[in-house]
């Protein structure tokens, strides 16, 4: 049976380069980088030279990079780092209500430490609005953290308005770039971010590493005590062999990333407008044109997303219904929620999340496929029936 991987969003496979430079760090160069000897030296300069290609690919200082267990760590090291470390300052932070939940659960457990927090809403498409988050803007507020491109939607945000109120507010500004990070540029300059997150594994590394970003001068209090690690500020002996596929693995899209686009932009606009010539009460949550490369988020009214899902794997295709990281759950996606889509089509949800292993044959493949999957799902559904009924009536 053909296999098609369409849920990149989630996870993507290490690229072969990423392993064959990660593999020399189990055998050969296994050392504690931590260790003066020899040993310990030849795994150092493996993970410096990572943590330059990472630093250079977003223009920061390679001392103002540190590394994590993962995007979920950097979140919850950026958010409670920043707002137990500013406590003195204040205890108010600004969010949005489609965060990833690794920002939105820390923010909700700050709030039970007596931390307020202001969840901004945003537009059909996710987009934040300006003036809303202004408005929220008071002498307490010691934080903003806002993603810079939606796990579920693919929506972009504009971090570089946010980083200009930021600044001119003297409140500390992070961003969850797990989804953007390879995908399109970044410069923290010019996004104007103090904190930043970032995942290898969403960008064709290893599972377990991740990065925090922290611009000279912010202050962050430690989440993980112990040793002398990432400059004082991570304690743990560093993922070596992770570290250095993370590195590679930004090498490599650095490289490729403007034509990688394009292609994957043009393959999902034809899955769009393949599903919309052929099916009825079929909806875009992604937005329009203002979205990351290779994502796009859509409704099948009527159906379940999951029905959908479980057809498709049958047939050898694997997309979701959103964040991995809420597979299983019954509720509709709190993205999608936040976005004003009912519950009936949020349940309908589908994200098509593309990489570089997608071709147009793939995308020929689903538009002939999924057709009569709904077809079937929808004969199925009381709710079509109804439909049909009332626009015959």
């Amino acid at each position: 049976m053909r296999k098609i991987y369409m849920d990149h969003s989630a996870t993507t496979p290490v690229h072969p380069e990423v392993l064959d430079a990660m593999l020399p760090y189990y055998t050969d160069f296994f050392g504690n980088a931590s260790s003066v000897h020899s040993f310990g030296r030849d795994a150092r300069n493996g993970m410096e030279e990572a943590r330059e290609k990472i630093a250079d690919f977003i223009g920061a200082q390679s001392r103002e990079i540190i590394f994590t267990s993962g995007g979920t760590e950097s979140d919850n090291f950026a958010i409670e780092g920043a707002a137990y470390e500013n406590i003195k300052k204040g205890k108010h932070i600004i969010t949005s209500l489609i965060e990833h939940h690794a920002v939105l659960n820390t923010c909700k457990h700050l709030e039970t430490h007596g931390f307020e927090v202001s969840y901004l809403t945003v537009d059909k498409y996710g987009l934040i609005n300006l003036d809303e988050l202004k408005n929220l803007i008071r002498d307490e507020t010691i934080l903003i953290s806002i993603m810079h491109a939606n796990n579920e939607v693919g929506t972009i945000e504009p971090l570089q308005e946010v980083g200009k109120i930021a600044k001119e507010n003297g409140i500390i500004f992070h961003t969850d770039a797990v989804q953007s990070f390879g995908k399109i540029p970044i410069n923290v300059d010019e996004l104007g971010v103090d904190l930043l997150t970032a995942s290898a594994h969403k960008l064709y590394g290893p599972k377990g590493v991740g990065v925090l970003y922290i611009r000279k001068g912010t202050k962050v209090e430690p989440l993980i005590r112990g040793g002398h690690h990432e400059r004082n500020r991570r304690a743990g002996t560093e993922n070596v062999p992770g570290i250095v596929g993370f590195g590679k693995a930004v090498e490599i899209a650095s490289a490729n990333m403007e034509e990688e686009g394009k292609r994957l932009w043009k393959l999902t606009e034809k899955l769009k407008n393949g599903l919309q010539e052929r099916l009825d009460y079929v909806y875009v949550n992604s937005h329009p044109t203002n979205r990351l490369p290779g994502v796009i988020n859509i409704s099948f009214d009527y159906i379940e997303g999951e029905s959908i899902i479980l057809n498709l794997d049958m047939k050898g295709v694997a997309v979701s219904t959103g964040s991995a990281c809420t597979s299983g759950s019954l509720e509709p996606s709190h993205v999608l929620t936040a976005l004003g889509v009912c519950a009936s089509t949020a349940q309908g949800a589908v994200r098509f999340s593309l990489g570089r292993s997608n071709t147009e044959e793939d995308i020929d493949f689903l538009i002939d496929e999924i057709p009569p999957i709904i077809t079937r799902l929808r004969s199925m559904s009381p709710l079509y029936a109804d439909k049909v009924r009332q626009e015959k009536s």
